[in-house]
């Protein structure tokens, strides 16, 4: 849900949407056709560890926003596959994130520091924002699971 909010307060831009349930992935396209937003989206039916490999992807985006789908490090990991060289990754947090959650030795690893954090007046979420200002490593990301199982950090 939140890429199509996105999309929609951003009209100049374009959108790839990744969703690996299978559920939710055919309700976004449905929602991208009745909103008119096909030329502008594309949903890719697919874990993020497998995206994150596929050629067509992998570093190509600006920016990449995601819920936090795992732990912190499952979201670097996947989320820092898409990203090309100096761009953003914007997580969202709980309301009350501990800044610890975001170690700089781990966030290192795969490239990436912490530019900023934010909240959501009222308590009600909280993000961060992380840009990719290093290598992102060959070899990841992992296997499906093996982010969330075995966080590298």
């Amino acid at each position: 849900m939140p890429g199509l909010v996105l999309a929609q307060a951003w009209p100049a831009t374009e959108w790839t949407l990744v969703e690996s349930q299978q559920r939710r992935a055919r309700f976004l396209e449905v929602a991208v056709g009745r909103l008119g937003l096909g030329p502008r989206i594309v949903v890719v039916r697919e874990r993020a560890e497998v995206a994150g490999r596929d050629p067509g992807l992998r570093a190509r985006f600006e920016a990449v926003f995601s819920r936090s789908f795992g732990p912190p490090a499952a979201a670097a990991e996947c989320g820092a596959a898409f990203l090309r060289p100096g761009g953003r990754l914007v997580v969202a947090e709980p309301p009350e994130a501990d800044e610890r959650r975001w170690p700089v030795e781990g966030l290192t690893a795969v490239g990436l520091v912490v530019e900023s954090r934010g909240r959501a007046s009222k308590g009600v979420g909280s993000w961060i924002v992380l840009r990719q200002v290093g290598e992102y490593p060959a070899g990841l990301p992992r296997r499906v699971g093996l982010p969330a199982k075995r966080p590298l950090f």
